[in-house]
């Protein structure tokens, strides 16, 4: 067969480790080949991988094909392209002594298919593998020295950069200055039990603009969640390192450490309850808030942290602890050990005994909870409440310009009558002592019209907004309890009344007066006087509401929960 009828195979490889680092690309030796064999019929094949080991997917496939006749000639830029080991080396001479690989030519030497030229192949070939075996060592050789001295080998971790522009052998890591002392803020508030590691990565690339260092053909992006457990979870932050990688054995490192070993055992116990955060010292949500129903004492919480050894079992308290105290084992080396949070609230008994028990916290959030869902109203009419009370907010306000008129009218007529009384005195017509009871009492009158024109220009929007404030809150607020933090909670209960009492593990919640109404509706009996439910054909009267919605005025939630500037006003409940 003719080489210009022949079938060629061009095998095109170039891996990412360090034995090709002086090879030409893929393109380059395409190039090569084309202009070297461009009369020939080629199929190119293109594989990124080491050829170390035997076992490539598209090298074995192409073989596999060259046996079956597919192809009768195989091209490669240079011997050590098809192969750096024994196996793959002896499969092509094989081949070529049996007369299965027909012709093999190379662009970078000369092959001639005869014993002396297979023999020259083979020589060639053994030589690929022995200079990757010889790099190979002399690679772990010098990773084994600088392990040795306490430096990471590799690419540097999160925070720390490797020195490049230092002469090979001296090549360290050390601090990345730009992003050192971001990672070791997200080691702070890890830290503050506060924070997840979730939240965490997503105040890292979107507050802070975190981004990971730039690289050849990767990087420059913002942090994936997975990289936050990884430096969670690793000892080198804290000064120790891993020789080798993934085997278990740590020696001390020689880089700067990111944490003591203390925060870094502490960060590890936080991990374990799941990613959950914990709550930061001594910070409660409803301490201050509740009293004792037998005997008038505020209510205070308390929190209890425990965990088992998995040692030895034994169950001790872990703050300001860095091992067990009854075997030693340091807690950083237990695996999942079992953590104990007991947070409860109970009587504080400064007025002598009581014999109220304390209840537990969850106990606490389903009673809240329990209160919230009876008056709660779904979304539906939410929309058509604020619809009514904005259109009865409209009449509103023309009622009050004609209020308005009048009493400025009437306060135009006192600074006119008083006016006149000075004028009457200046012509000695009325005495001191009469001008005096005249001028107070005028003076009186206008300080009263003067306070019913502010108040009547401020009334109308006032209990706007506060029926709106309270149809979203009854709407939302279970939501809003589920889903908040230590402040929201105490917020929420805060707007249900400042009367709560705890007693025999039951709270006691005196609502104010909307919230009541909204609580009668719900129940089914006895019906309110003023409807709170769209009917067909009806129309309502909102101005009742708003007259009870004004009765109760001091909110304390009107302070501080903003509907406007709370987003999640627009998602859905998740309860029915």
């Amino acid at each position: 067969m003719s080489q210009s009828k022949m079938k060629y195979f061009g095998y095109l490889r170039k891996s990412t480790t360090g034995d090709d680092a002086q090879a030409l690309s893929i393109e380059s030796q395409k190039d090569k080949l084309l202009e070297m064999f461009k009369d020939l019929d080629i199929e190119f094949i293109e594989e990124k991988q080491s050829a170390f080991n035997p076992g490539r997917p598209k090298f074995n496939k192409m073989m596999e094909q060259l046996e079956t006749g597919k192809a009768a000639g195989l091209l490669a830029w240079h011997p050590d392209r098809l192969s750096r080991n024994e196996v793959d080396a002896g499969r092509i001479t094989y081949m070529l002594r049996e007369g299965k690989l027909k012709d093999l030519k190379f662009v970078s030497s000369r092959f001639e298919n005869s014993p002396e030229g297979i023999l020259m192949l083979q020589m060639m070939l053994s030589h690929s593998q022995y200079d990757s075996a010889k790099k190979g060592k002399d690679v772990k050789r010098g990773m084994q020295k600088k392990i040795s001295m306490g430096w990471q080998t590799g690419v540097a971790t999160m925070g720390y950069r490797n020195t490049p522009d230092m002469d090979k052998g001296t090549k360290i890591i050390i601090k990345d200055t730009e992003r050192f002392p971001l990672v070791r803020k997200m080691w702070d508030l890890m830290l503050t039990g506060a924070y997840t590691a979730p939240k965490i990565v997503d105040l890292a690339n979107t507050e802070w603009g975190f981004r990971t260092i730039k690289r050849r053909h990767q990087g420059g992006n913002p942090m994936a969640r997975s990289s936050i457990y990884k430096i969670f979870t690793s000892r080198f932050y804290s000064g120790w390192l891993e020789a080798p990688r993934g085997s278990g054995h740590w020696i001390k490192g020689s880089h700067e450490p990111m944490v003591t070993d203390e925060e870094f055992a502490r960060v590890q116990l936080i991990l374990g309850r799941k990613g959950k955060p914990a709550p930061r010292t001594r910070t409660f949500s409803f301490t201050g808030l509740m009293k004792c129903g037998e005997c008038g004492c505020s209510i205070t919480c308390e929190e209890k942290n425990q965990m088992i050894c998995t040692g030895c079992k034994y169950k001790f308290a872990y703050e300001n602890k860095t091992c067990c105290p009854k075997c030693n084992t340091s807690m950083a080396e237990m695996k999942n050990p079992k953590i104990l949070k007991y947070v409860f609230y109970h009587c504080t008994k400064k007025r002598g005994l009581c014999s109220q028990p304390c209840i537990k916290l969850d106990d606490l959030h389903e009673q809240i909870d329990h209160y919230l869902k009876t008056i709660q109203i779904n979304q539906k009419y939410l929309t058509w409440a604020i619809k009514h009370v904005r259109k009865a907010h409209v009449s509103e306000c023309q009622e009050r310009d004609t209020i308005y008129k009048s009493q400025e009218q009437a306060s135009h007529e006192v600074t006119k009558r008083l006016d006149e009384v000075l004028e009457l005195r200046m012509a000695g017509e009325l005495t001191a002592e009469e001008y005096a009871l005249k001028k107070s009492q005028l003076v009186q009158d206008k300080e009263r019209l003067e306070g019913l024109l502010k108040d009547t220009s401020k009334r109308q929007d006032r209990w706007l907004e506060l029926c709106e404030k309270t149809f979203n809150f009854a709407c939302y607020a279970r939501f809003w309890f589920a889903e908040g933090d230590l402040q929201k909670k105490r917020e929420i209960l805060t707007t249900l009344g400042s009367n709560l009492t705890l007693k025999d593990k039951k709270l006691s919640i005196d609502a104010p007066e909307p919230f009541k109404l909204i609580e009668i509706f719900n129940s089914g009996t006895p019906k309110p006087l003023v409807p709170l439910e769209p009917e067909n054909n009806s129309t309502l009267d909102t101005r009742d509401t708003k007259n009870h919605l004004l009765m109760t005025s001091d909110f304390p939630w009107l302070r501080d929960l903003d509907s406007n500037q709370d987003t999640r006003l627009q998602r859905p409940m998740s309860y029915h």
